[in-house]
């Protein structure tokens, strides 16, 4: 089913407004209603459209992907286009890049915008200034992270004040490039705080939300520095990828099964353990159906369980898909999986996923009380337990399969009666 543009206006959620916590009951969702919205990939050249940005190109991608019902969409330019000298960020990339954002408001769409760019879809793209005879840490060294600040602060200063821009967040998946630039926890925190700050103060007194993502690693991978209170306690709200390759979880449990099924949900209940707001909305940034993980006959229906699934969560923002439009096979050297993640194929056709996710967004959806929920004991060097596998994660996943619906909660806050009444939670339980 797609929508027609006035079906859209009825029902797109335009007031995100929080409630205060002590405004809401344990049982309410202080989140509603739902975003739904993709991850905008050009049909065209992929992100190295931006070397000969087309607007007629990109108008025709963001009506396709707002004829879907969605909402909003996650935009990328890409870092070495947009500062490809250390004290120079480009004017007419970055007008490039609002144009993009004046585009999807025009075609019904909110945006949020990445600034670093970063890490896509396997490729890393560095500006020239930090890497070889010129290479600097890109998350220790005190000039390159100015450099990024700054960056962030000229985008917010763009964009800011347009009514139809979400916000600003860091850049996507920023613990990507932490192979090549060695980085400690303490250090991580310092590097968001700064970015985060300069995002914040470039948007200004528009506002908007100010956020940071990281892949799976952040919350699965023993001592890995980009951490689950990173993720849950700085910016606005917490981010979640729950990809169904890490840990090889459609590999170990199957494309159908209830552990893929559920990810979704998972990956948000064990955002909100970490959190120290009650309150702090998760959204599900990235969730997608890669194939051969989950092959192309089951990706409707695996669409269409994660949605339901993720939306029965008490705080979530909202699901964007990845992504908009599969690689075009003319280009090279990209991971199999990465052909085939769209919600429209390179010529532009809807796929059968795509008719899936627009009919259940359309769905009304309510949040299920949790009032169980299973404790995590774990350290960082023993964080793997959560992730596909982990004596946790199964743990939790049992419950799940037994038709209870376990929130998460860490061993410190188990028997913080005023913390479990603020989530709902009426008995907390210890994996078997």
């Amino acid at each position: 089913m797609i929508h027609s543009r006035q079906t859209r206006d009825r029902w797109r959620p335009r007031d995100r407004r929080r409630p205060r916590p002590e405004q809401i009951r344990p049982e309410e969702d202080p989140i509603h209603p739902l975003r739904f919205g993709v991850n905008y990939t050009p049909r065209h050249g992929w992100f190295h459209s931006w070397h000969d940005f087309d607007p007629a190109r990109a108008r025709a991608d963001l009506d396709a992907i707002a004829g879907l019902g969605l909402d909003h969409v996650r935009v990328f330019h890409l870092w070495p286009l947009l500062q490809p000298n250390r004290t120079l960020v480009r004017t007419a990339a970055v007008d490039q890049l609002a144009h993009l954002v004046d585009l999807a408001g025009e075609a019904g769409l909110d945006v949020l915008v990445d600034g670093v760019q970063g890490h896509l879809s396997s490729f890393d793209f560095y500006p020239e200034w930090t890497r070889s005879w010129h290479h600097r840490n890109v998350f220790t060294d005190p000039e390159a992270i100015a450099a990024q600040a700054d960056l962030l602060r000229t985008l917010g200063r763009a964009l800011a004040g347009r009514p139809h821009l979400l916000g600003l967040q860091l850049g996507n998946e920023l613990n990507n490039l932490v192979e090549h630039n060695p980085v400690t926890a303490d250090e991580v925190d310092h590097y968001l705080d700064t970015l985060l700050a300069a995002a914040r103060d470039g948007l200004g007194e528009h506002g908007g939300l100010v956020t940071h993502s990281a892949y799976d690693a952040a919350w699965y991978g023993d001592d890995h520095p980009f951490t689950p209170e990173a993720s849950a306690r700085k910016g606005d709200l917490t981010t979640v990828h729950p990809w169904v390759f890490s840990g090889d979880c459609a590999r170990r449990y199957g494309p159908r099964s209830p552990q893929v099924r559920h990810l979704a949900e998972y990956g948000t209940e064990l955002a909100k353990a970490y959190a120290t707001d009650p309150a702090r909305p998760v959204w599900v940034q990235e969730t997608g159906a890669p194939e051969p993980h989950i092959p192309a006959a089951d990706a409707p229906d695996f669409a269409r369980a994660t949605v339901r699934n993720a939306a029965e969560c008490a705080g979530l923002w909202g699901v964007t898909w990845w992504c908009s439009h599969d690689v075009d096979r003319s280009l090279a050297d990209f991971p199999e999986l990465e052909y085939t993640l769209g919600l429209f194929d390179s010529s532009g056709r809807p796929k059968p996923i795509a008719e899936a996710f627009a009919e259940t967004v359309a769905e009304p959806h309510s949040v299920r009380p949790r009032d169980t929920a299973l404790i995590l004991d774990c350290t960082p060097a023993t964080r793997s337990v959560s992730g596909p596998g982990g004596a946790y994660f199964e743990a939790w996943m049992r419950l799940r399969a037994e038709g209870v619906r376990p929130a998460v909660v860490l061993a410190g806050r188990a028997q913080d009666a005023e913390y479990l009444a603020a989530r709902g939670i009426k008995e907390v339980v210890r994996p078997s």
